[in-house]
């Protein structure tokens, strides 16, 4: 390499001047980046910095900068610096100072063992990336010879220090060896050379480990060491006495998460499936942690809990299916899946008193998964074993998705209440999927339950415990076919006596009754035993969206049944409309339901149903068209535009058919006279015209005129 100015040996040895990136400019920069109250002289000093770090003179100033007599900020900087060199700038570096640069990089390592520790593991990292790309030509036994050096005896730092500075190394090599951008040929040289190079690190990170004597921040950076290494996919055999190690210090409160993590990261590899054997020896070591789990959620300890169970389901999700593969061990493989069960259903109210249950949710799916695919044989004798797993899971999940009492719910946040609901909607396709393995039985499961919890007098009625069981029922029929289910009736004859007492439940009922809209369009006997609660329900601002869109769909589903109810549904429809009873959005789903339900009306009906609808809109219509366009106006005339625009999109005359699937093709008279769409839209024609002559700058307005006009095209051209 010609360029002396890249050496990257001692600070200014034989290197050009350097007229801006001096060891004095970088140190003002840097006060300045941590001290000037000034935001553009901060952002002018970083830049400055960024382009410091890659400049040439980086190799000379960084060794000034890591001077002891320089703050750790300044320290830092220059740590920072010759990663950076050495990371994306490696190129640049002769071979004969790949030598001189490892040496001083392990002089100051040794310096800052006992200095400070930001600028310690900087200095690891640096030292690691030069590993990485002496490996394995250049430096053979990198890690070797780095536990060597640390390790002897004539070194001025104490062992502790030295221990740790080690440790350190240790941890930020795989960690780098993960980010590194090595070319892919070298990056699964560089691999394999550290899979080898395990056996250098892995018996010293035991003998720590184990003894008593060393101190609890020696373990702690050993579990985050052991932790690291395990992500370059080593053997899982080869992890055993660590991992042994690791669940023996979860004991030790000051070591569990680093024990959790580690644990973690070893079962969670995806090569570690190959390692049966090993796995079925963890089964055990698990199942030893269910006293500590117990006596965690007991004393409200929800830490504890959360890394237990964190092990637990790492097992259980990453290898169900080679552990369900190893029959003779079937009852132990039960016990975890029981060992999980707990924690789906640990007591309180996800996410105020637990955060636990969560965790669960996607092993159930795999497990599932995993029972599904087996061939025919051994299919049958695991659902054997697993069908009443499911069902109890049913009811542990419909228990962990009941709503608290109202006065603690009125406690809660807004982002409780948020995440609670999110959690629910979790909960729902958990159960729609576990419909899959529990078919039909599951839907008579339920409606038994909530027959019972409705007509017996035995237990105190709890609206939490009915809103629940609604809620599965309606996780499952939003998705799934129920309509040949022959506990639908049932259901349906039990909505009407439920005491509605709050929002939360009435929602539900709501939802529930929009789900079953395709059952009660083959049964439209039992209509009527449902609609009054939605047109009464439409009066409640706070059930606003699961009323509104559970009318849409009944309009939608059923109405060619729906003529005789016409007339209720259009009143109560534009009293609460006239009342500005819901926000915009519900209102456009309302006409669009509207437009639905009068589509299967005849001529005459329609016309006389659209002009009680239409009219008190065009009449405001008129009025807004003779002012001035101004902000407040135009929010009326986008809502008005927007309603009838809703209104005509769903309203169709054209065909007179029900195109629900599975039902038998019925078909209405054909429509005499002219199309009560062009009726209308032709009256209000030139009132449309008279708004855009005004509006024609404002483009939300214009589309939503052009609507209209679109729809008079479409209905005139049709056949």
């Amino acid at each position: 390499m010609e360029r002396r100015e890249e050496q990257p040996g001692a600070a200014g040895a034989g290197a050009a001047p350097a007229l801006d990136f001096t060891v004095e400019n970088v140190e003002k920069a840097l006060h300045q980046l941590y001290y000037d109250p000034n935001i553009e002289n901060k952002n002018l000093a970083q830049k400055w910095l960024m382009q410091a770090q890659v400049s040439p003179q980086a190799w000379h100033f960084s060794w000034q900068l890591l001077q002891p007599d320089k703050v750790p900020e300044i320290q830092y900087f220059g740590a920072s610096a010759l990663h950076i060199k050495i990371s994306r700038y490696w190129s640049d570096i002769p071979t004969d100072q790949y030598e001189s640069l490892k040496a001083q990089l392990f002089s100051q390592i040794t310096h800052f063992a006992s200095g400070s520790k930001i600028v310690l593991t900087r200095l690891c990292v640096a030292l690691a990336s030069l590993a990485l790309s002496m490996m394995p030509d250049a430096w053979p036994c990198a890690v070797a010879d780095m536990v060597r050096l640390f390790q002897a005896e004539d070194s001025p730092v104490d062992g502790q220090g030295r221990c740790l500075a080690l440790l350190e190394l240790l941890t930020v090599l795989p960690e780098e060896f993960q980010t590194s951008r090595l070319p892919q040929y070298r990056k699964s040289l560089v691999r394999a050379s550290l899979a080898v190079e395990c056996g250098a690190v892995f018996p010293l990170l035991e003998q720590l480990l184990q003894q008593p004597s060393s101190p609890s921040c020696v373990r702690q950076k050993v579990l985050k060491c052991f932790s690291s290494w395990v992500q370059l996919e080593v053997p899982l055999q080869d992890c055993e006495a660590l991992i042994q190690a690791a669940f023996a210090a979860l004991q030790d409160s000051e070591l569990f998460d680093s024990s959790v993590e580690a644990i973690v990261n070893a079962i969670s590899q995806p090569d570690a499936q190959r390692y049966v054997n090993t796995l079925l020896k963890l089964i055990p070591l698990v199942l030893g942690l269910q006293d500590q789990l117990r006596q965690a959620v007991q004393n409200g300890d929800m830490e504890t809990s959360h890394g237990i169970c964190r092990i637990a389901v790492a097992l259980g999700e990453n290898h169900s299916r080679a552990l369900l593969d190893q029959v003779e061990h079937w009852q132990s493989f039960l016990a975890l899946v029981n060992m999980i069960m707990f924690c789906t259903g640990i007591p309180g109210h996800y996410p105020v008193n637990e955060t636990t249950s969560s965790l669960t949710l996607t092993f159930w799916y795999t497990l599932q998964d995993d029972i599904l695919s087996f061939e025919a044989e051994k299919q049958a004798v695991y659902q054997q074993v697993y069908r009443p797993v499911y069902f109890q899971l049913v009811d542990v999940l419909l228990h962990k998705a009941q709503f608290p009492s109202d006065e603690e719910y009125g406690f809660w946040s807004s982002d409780e209440k948020e995440q609670f609901r999110i959690y629910r909607v979790d909960i729902s396709d958990t159960l729609m999927y576990v419909y899959e393995m529990l078919g039909a039985e599951l839907l008579s499961n339920l409606y038994e339950k909530l027959g019972r919890l409705l007509t017996s007098s035995e237990e105190p009625y709890s609206w939490q415990h009915t809103e629940a069981l609604l809620y599965g029922f309606q996780s499952i029929a939003e998705t799934i076919d129920v309509n040949y289910s022959d506990v639908v009736p049932g259901l349906i004859g039990l909505i009407p006596r439920i005491s509605i007492s709050n929002v939360q439940l009435a929602d539900t009922v709501m939802f529930t009754i929009g789900a079953l809209s395709e059952w009660l369009a083959d049964h439209p006997v039992m209509i009527n035993s449902v609609l009054p609660l939605v047109l009464h329900a439409l009066g409640n601002p706070e059930l606003s969206v699961s009323s509104v869109s559970t009318l849409k769909k009944i309009c939608r589903e059923c109405k060619y049944d729906l003529p005789p109810y016409a007339a209720n549904i259009v009143a109560v429809s534009q009293d609460v409309l006239m009342k500005q009873i819901h926000k915009t959005s519900q209102c456009m789903w309302l006409m669009q339901a509207l437009g639905f339900l009068l589509s299967a009306l005849q001529v005459e009906e329609i016309l006389k149903n659209l002009h009680s609808l239409i009219s008190p809109y065009i009449q405001q219509l008129e009025k807004l068209a003779e002012e001035m366009p101004n902000p407040s106006n135009k929010l009326a005339i986008v809502h008005i535009l927007g309603l009838l625009s809703n209104l005509f999109t769903t309203l169709d005359v054209s065909h007179h058919e029900d195109d629900h699937e599975g039902s038998e093709l019925r078909k209405l008279p054909v429509p005499q006279g002219p199309n009560p769409v062009v009726v209308v839209l032709q009256q209000v024609f030139q009132l449309i015209q008279k708004v855009l002559s005004k509006w024609l700058n404002d483009a939300q307005v214009v589309e939503l005129a052009m609507n209209g006009l679109e729809k008079i095209q479409e209905v005139n051209l049709a056949p």
